[in-house]
C-alpha cells in the first residue's frame, strides 16, 4: 500500500532581520513540516531563490536547511523565497525581504603618474569586498573644474582596468566609482580617493622645408625635407604623406626628391610618431602648368545619323618661354585607338586674354553607327628638360536617331463617338527624349515628353461627335532643336481604329401603314435608325406584354419584326429600342396598332342582326295583328235584319268624315261583308257567299283629341243604309245579308265636325272615341258573327 503524506507548511527565517549593514553575517533558514503514514523519512528538496533567481538548492531528509551570507553585501539585497518539494507535491514559503545597506568605497591605482600628452596609461578601480557584476566609472578633474567622466566599463567581477590618455598638459586629478544594479533599484558607491597626475609635453613636432619653392612649374624637381629636433628618443618615426599616401618613411629625419607634374598640387604632411603619440606639420605645394590640358570640342553638339561633325583639339600655352608652338603636336583617338588624319586637318594659333592658344581641327566626318564611340585628343610637346604629353577629357559621340513619323492610335483600338478616349502618339524610331505635341481641334495643343524606354505619350481627350473630327488630330514628334518635327495625321485613325458611332433615335413604322388592321392579316414592325455603327441590336416591345417581343442584331440600319395572323390581343402601343457597341440605348416613340374585326365576322354578325330584326318584326306584326283582331271582335256586334235591309248607325260627324275620305288613302278602313241568312239555319247563323269578296274602304284616322267634345247621338244620329252589291250579283232582298262596316275616325275631322255639333251633350247617347261601330241586328237575339278573316 502506498504511503500517504502531506506538506503541512514551509517556513523561511532571515536572521538578523532586515535591514542589515553591509558586511554583517546573515543566516537564511528554511524549514518544512510533513505528515506521513509511513515511519520512514521522506526526502525533501529545498530550493532557495532571490528575486525568483535560484541561489541555493539541497536534497535532504532533514526538515530544515540553512544558507549563510558571510558577510552580506548590497548585491545580496532582494526578496527571498523557499520552495520544498516532496515527491510529486510542492509548497513554498512566505516571501521575506532582505535589505543590505552601504557600499564599499572603491580604490584607484595608476601605472604611470607622469605620462606624456596623449600617452596611454592604465588605471585600475576595485571594490574587493563587493559582489559583481559592477559598472565602473573613471573621472578626470582639473584644478579649477568638476569631475568629468572619461570612461565607463561593465565587469562581472569587483574590479576593472581602463586604458587612458590625456591631451591636457599639466596637472589633473583622477578618481572612480562603481554602480550595482538590482531588481528594485540601482545603487552607486562613493568616489574613490583622487590621484594627481602630471601630463608632460612631448616635443616631437617635425620641421618641414620644400625646395626650391612651394610654387613650381610642371617638370621642375622638388625636394621635401622633414626632421624632428628632439633626439632624446630613438623610437621616433617620421613620415611624408600626400593625399593619404605615404611618399617616404624614415627615423628622425627624411628627404624626398621628385619631378612635379600636372595635378601634383596639394598639401604635403610631415608626421612624427612616438608610441601612440603623433605630431605633424603641413605645407601646400602649387604646380603651375606650362600649357593647359587639351580641350576636345565637337560641333555641332547635337548629332544625328547622317550629320557631319567637326572635332577640335586646342591648348593654351601659359609659359611661351619654355614651350614652343612649333613643337606642339596633336593626335586624335577613338576608343583609345589613334585615328589617321588626312590633309583636311588644320592647325592655327589664337590669343585669348593675352594667352596664346593653339588649336587643331580635324576633317568633317559623316556620322553613322560606326563612328559612335569615345573620342579624345592628346597634345605632346617638350621643354628644355622634359617631354610633356597631356590628354583631353573623353567625349562620347553617340549619334542620335532622327525621330520617325509618329503614328496615332486609339488606346484599346476602339473609339466611341461622344465618349472620352485616350490617344497614343508613337514613333517607331528616334533617340530619346522625344517631345510629342498633339494638335487638338478647337483646343490648345498638349505636350508630353518621353524620356525613358517603355514610356508612352498618351493623351486623355474629351469625346468627339463626328467621325470626320478624327482627321483633324495632328501629332508632332521632335527630338532635335534644329530639325523640323515629324507630323502624323489623324487620317491614320480611320484605318487603324475601330470607330463606333452611337445609334440615333430609332423610328418605328408599321407596314402596311394603314391605321387599323383587320384580324388575320400580317403586320411588320420596322425599327430604323439614321446613324450608328453596325452591328445594331433592335428590340421590340408591346406595352401590354411583359418583356421584349423580339430582338435582332443586324448590320443593316433597320430591323423588322413580323406579327402573322393578327388577333385582337395584338392591338395596343408598340415601341422599339436600338443599341450597338457604344452601349447607348435609344427608344423610339410609341406607335398604336388597332385591330379590326375580320370581314366574314362582320357579315355573319350582319346576317344575324337582320335575322334577329326579321324575327322581332314578325313577332311584333303577329302580336299587333292579334291585338287588332281581338279589338275588332270586341267592337263589332251583329243585328238580325230578317227581311229588312241592314243598316249601320253612324254619327253625323263620322258620316261626313267618311264621305270626304278617299278609300285606300286614309288610315281607317271601311269594309263590309254580305251575309245571307240560311233558311236551314233557323235564320240565326250568318253565312258568307262564296263569290262575293269582302270590300274594304281605307279611312285614315288620327287618335281622338281628349280636349274635344264627344260626338253626340240621338237627334244628330244619321242612319245610313249601306248596301253591298257586287257587279253582276243580284242584291239580296230577304234580309239574308248582313253588312259590316268599320269606320276609323280621323281626329282632325272629329275636330271639324265637333265645331258644328251641339254644345249640349246627351250623356245617354255618348259613344266611345275608339272607332267602334255598333250594328243592330233585328230579331237575331244578340248573336255575334264570326271573326274577320286574316288579311
Amino acid at each position: 500500500e502506498t504511503a500517504a503524506y502531506i506538506i503541512n507548511n514551509v517556513g523561511l527565517q532571515i536572521s538578523p532581520r532586515s535591514p542589515v549593514d553591509s558586511g554583517t553575517p546573515v543566516s537564511i533558514r528554511c524549514q518544512v513540516s510533513v505528515s506521513s503514514s509511513s515511519i520512514s523519512k521522506l526526502t525533501h528538496q529545498f530550493l532557495l531563490t532571490r528575486d525568483d533567481v535560484p541561489i541555493h538548492s539541497s536534497n535532504t531528509t532533514e526538515e530544515s536547511v540553512e544558507y549563510a551570507l558571510t558577510p552580506a553585501r548590497a548585491a545580496d539585497s532582494g526578496t527571498y523565497e523557499c520552495r520544498v518539494t516532496v515527491k510529486d507535491k510542492s509548497r513554498s514559503s512566505i516571501s521575506q525581504k532582505l535589505d543590505v545597506t552601504g557600499l564599499q568605497t572603491p580604490k584607484l591605482s595608476l601605472n604611470n603618474l607622469t605620462p606624456y600628452e596623449n600617452e596611454e596609461f592604465v588605471a585600475t578601480c576595485s571594490a574587493p569586498e563587493e559582489k559583481g557584476p559592477l559598472k565602473f566609472h573613471f573621472y578626470q578633474r582639473f584644478r579649477t573644474g568638476e569631475p568629468e567622466m572619461i570612461k565607463q566599463l561593465q565587469t562581472a567581477g569587483n574590479s576593472s582596468e581602463a586604458t587612458l590618455k590625456i591631451r591636457h598638459i599639466g596637472e589633473c586629478f583622477l578618481s572612480c566609482d562603481y554602480e550595482i544594479s538590482m531588481v528594485s533599484e540601482n545603487r552607486r558607491s562613493n568616489l574613490s580617493d583622487e590621484i594627481q597626475v602630471l601630463i608632460k609635453v612631448l616635443n616631437i613636432v617635425p620641421v618641414m622645408n620644400i625646395l626650391p619653392s612651394q610654387v613650381v612649374f610642371e617638370g621642375d624637381t622638388v625636394e621635401v625635407i622633414c626632421r624632428v629636433m628632439d633626439s632624446r628618443s630613438e623610437q621616433i618615426e617620421v613620415f611624408l604623406v600626400k593625399d593619404k599616401q605615404i611618399l617616404k618613411k624614415s627615423g628622425l629625419a627624411l628627404s624626398h626628391r621628385f619631378v612635379v607634374k600636372e595635378g601634383d598640387s596639394g598639401e604635403l604632411v610631415c608626421k612624427a610618431e612616438w608610441g601612440n603619440v603623433q605630431k605633424e606639420k603641413n605645407q601646400a605645394i602649387t604646380v603651375k602648368e606650362l600649357f593647359s590640358k587639351p580641350q576636345l570640342t565637337v560641333e555641332p553638339t547635337e548629332l544625328f545619323e547622317g550629320d557631319r561633325f567637326k572635332l577640335t583639339c586646342s591648348v593654351s600655352i601659359y609659359i611661351p618661354e619654355r614651350i614652343s608652338n612649333e613643337t606642339m603636336k596633336f593626335s586624335f583617338y577613338k576608343d583609345n585607338i589613334r585615328m589617321e588624319l588626312d590633309d583636311e586637318t588644320t592647325k592655327f594659333t589664337t590669343y585669348k586674354n593675352n594667352v596664346q592658344q593653339i588649336s587643331v581641327e580635324t576633317k568633317i566626318i559623316v556620322v553613322n553607327f560606326k563612328k559612335n564611340g569615345n573620342y579624345t585628343c592628346k597634345a605632346q610637346t617638350s621643354s628644355l628638360t622634359h617631354n610633356f604629353v597631356k590628354e583631353s577629357q573623353r567625349r562620347v559621340i553617340q549619334a542620335k536617331v532622327p525621330v520617325s513619323e509618329p503614328v496615332l492610335s486609339v488606346v484599346g483600338g476602339t473609339l466611341f463617338l461622344g465618349k472620352p478616349f485616350r490617344l497614343l502618339c508613337h514613333s517607331e524610331r528616334g533617340s530619346l527624349p522625344i517631345t510629342y505635341t498633339l494638335q487638338i481641334p478647337n483646343s490648345l495643343p498638349e505636350n508630353q515628353v518621353v524620356t525613358k524606354l517603355g514610356e508612352q505619350a498618351i493623351f486623355k481627350l474629351p469625346g468627339i461627335l463626328k467621325k470626320s473630327d478624327v482627321e483633324k488630330f495632328l501629332c508632332h514628334a521632335k527630338n532635335s532643336l534644329r530639325r523640323p518635327p515629324q507630323i502624323g495625321s489623324g487620317e491614320q485613325l480611320l484605318r487603324s481604329a475601330r470607330i463606333i458611332e452611337p445609334v440615333s433615335k430609332p423610328v418605328l413604322t408599321i407596314q402596311p401603314n394603314s391605321g387599323d388592321v383587320s384580324e388575320g392579316q400580317s403586320v411588320s414592325l420596322v425599327c430604323s435608325v439614321l446613324s450608328g455603327s453596325p452591328p445594331i441590336n433592335f428590340t421590340w416591345y408591346h406595352s401590354e406584354t411583359v418583356g421584349a417581343l423580339a430582338s435582332l442584331s443586324t448590320n443593316e440600319m433597320k430591323g423588322t419584326h413580323s406579327i402573322p395572323n393578327l388577333r385582337g390581343e395584338h392591338g395596343g402601343n408598340y415601341y422599339c429600342v436600338s443599341t450597338n457597341l457604344a452601349k447607348e440605348t435609344k427608344q423610339s416613340l410609341t406607335v398604336a396598332i388597332g385591330v379590326k374585326m375580320a370581314g366574314w365576322k362582320k357579315g355573319l354578325i350582319a346576317i344575324f342582326c337582320v335575322l334577329l330584326l326579321l324575327v322581332i318584326l314578325v313577332i311584333a306584326f303577329k302580336s299587333r295583328l292579334l291585338k287588332f283582331k281581338r279589338k275588332r271582335t270586341g267592337q263589332l256586334s251583329v243585328k238580325s235584319a230578317s227581311t229588312k235591309t241592314e243598316r249601320l248607325s253612324l254619327t253625323q260627324a263620322e258620316m261626313n268624315e267618311a264621305a270626304n275620305v278617299t278609300p285606300g288613302m286614309m288610315g281607317k278602313s271601311v269594309w263590309s261583308e254580305h251575309v245571307s241568312g240560311s233558311d236551314t239555319d233557323d235564320q240565326n247563323s250568318v253565312t258568307i257567299p262564296d263569290k262575293p269578296e269582302p270590300q274594304y274602304t281605307e279611312v285614315q284616322t288620327r287618335e281622338a283629341d281628349p280636349n274635344r267634345a264627344p260626338v253626340k247621338q240621338g237627334t244628330d244620329t244619321v242612319y245610313s243604309e249601306v248596301r253591298n252589291s257586287v257587279q253582276g250579283v243580284p242584291e239580296l232582298t230577304d234580309g239574308a245579308s248582313v253588312e259590316y262596316a268599320q269606320l276609323n275616325r280621323d281626329d282632325e275631322q272629329h275636330n271639324d265636325h265637333s265645331n258644328h255639333g251641339d254644345d249640349s251633350v246627351n250623356n245617354d247617347h255618348t259613344t266611345e272615341t275608339d272607332n267602334s261601330v255598333s250594328v243592330d241586328v233585328g230579331d237575331q237575339g244578340g248573336e255575334t258573327c264570326d271573326s274577320v278573316p286574316d288579311c
